[in-house]
């Protein structure tokens, strides 16, 4: 008997200040299919579509999402276009956060990928931590206790109006 096709999920995101919320979707997305990709959001694509700079490099960022055990593989997302992105991977789902939900993005999002025949699952965000609460905590604690100001900080303050989320 032939072997079912396997089903390829894809979950896109910064994943920078990894938190509960980003093991959430990963972990929603690689029960709903049989081999996750993980699109981590390099640093240009960030500056880009978000205004940010990360906190955690592209290449630190890769290599947390790869040695999370549910993960089957991990890209850099170097594309703003989402199906350029499929066009390049190659997957039958997109998982995003429910946030996302009802957006005129993810209307966008929705009618593309339907063209294709990619499905877009959606799973419920947690709302205990988002990356923009973090950055706020960071940005909150100020410089270090030496008086001067961390990398960190540095990066905080090179956008203080920030307040889009970071997360997938």
């Amino acid at each position: 008997m032939p072997e079912s096709p396997k089903k390829i999920g894809y979950a896109g995101g910064a994943f920078d200040l990894f938190h509960i919320g980003h093991l959430n979707i990963l972990k929603h997305a690689r029960a709903h299919c049989d081999h996750l990709i993980v699109g981590v959001v390099s640093d240009e694509m960030l500056r880009l579509t978000k205004g940010i700079d990360p906190i955690v490099p592209l290449s630190e960022r890769l290599e947390i999402v790869r040695h999370i055990s549910f993960v089957d593989e991990a890209v850099a997302e170097v594309e703003p276009n989402k199906l350029d992105t499929w066009r390049s991977v190659g997957f039958d789902v997109f998982f995003k956060g429910d946030d996302w939900r009802g957006t005129d993005k993810a209307a966008r999002l929705e009618r593309d990928f339907a063209e294709v025949d990619v499905e877009v699952v959606y799973f419920p965000y947690t709302v205990s931590t988002s990356s923009t609460q973090l950055r706020r905590a960071l940005r909150a604690l100020g410089s270090t206790a030496h008086g001067s100001p961390s990398d960190i900080e540095r990066r905080l303050q090179a956008h203080p109006h920030q307040e889009s989320r970071v997360s997938s």
